[in-house]
């Protein structure tokens, strides 16, 4: 890979990861109501005058919160309209006309993991949809001795693991735009 190519690479990755730090909270109008609720995202849940009923907590590894009154409930998969509906339904065992409010506080399930040849290798959020390219920026760019050809992104679909093998150079010259993925939660990149 050439050395301009590399320079373009790191000054993204500077850029977004200022933009991230900038975003570390994420406010409820950015998740928007067809955000789906995942494992260890924070919610803060409330119910209208009533005080002794509001919580922030966590959305545990198996799927679900606990809230007062109401016990354990499976938000994981939902929307925070979903969960609303749903913990007015329980409330209402409790609470006179219960107003439930839900929101997301942290978003903290959108994952990928970049590993190998990167200057920052890990897991990184992705908040708002991410191609290869950018999540590369995101772990520092390449090191030198990274190949640009070669790179791996796997995904589990159904319980089985999906592979593509990524060119760079092919990106970078629009000769194969759709090697450019756009990456999922859970998505892994590997980069020889």
């Amino acid at each position: 890979m050439n050395s301009t190519f590399r320079s373009h690479l790191s000054g993204l990755a500077l850029g977004l990861l200022a933009l991230l730090a900038a975003g570390a909270a994420w406010p409820q109008d950015a998740v928007g109501s067809s955000y789906i609720i995942g494992v260890g995202d924070m919610l803060q849940v409330s119910v209208w005058k009533n005080e002794d009923l509001q919580a922030e907590v966590p959305v545990r590894p198996d799927g679900r919160i606990s809230v007062p009154l109401v016990g354990e409930v499976q938000v994981a998969g939902l929307t925070p309209l979903e969960v609303q509906s749903l913990l007015t339904e329980r409330y209402t065992s409790f609470v006179t006309a219960p107003s439930v409010s839900v929101l997301v506080t942290q978003v903290n399930s959108r994952k990928v993991f970049i590993l190998g040849q990167v200057k920052e290798p890990g897991a990184f959020d992705i908040l708002q949809p991410t191609n290869v390219m950018q999540a590369l920026a995101m772990a520092g760019g390449l090191t030198e001795f990274a190949r640009t050809k070669g790179i791996v992104v796997l995904r589990k679909i159904n319980g089985v693991d999906k592979r593509w093998q990524v060119n760079l150079d092919a990106i970078a010259s629009g000769k194969r735009p759709d090697d450019n993925l756009v990456l999922e939660p859970g998505d892994t990149i590997i980069v020889p």
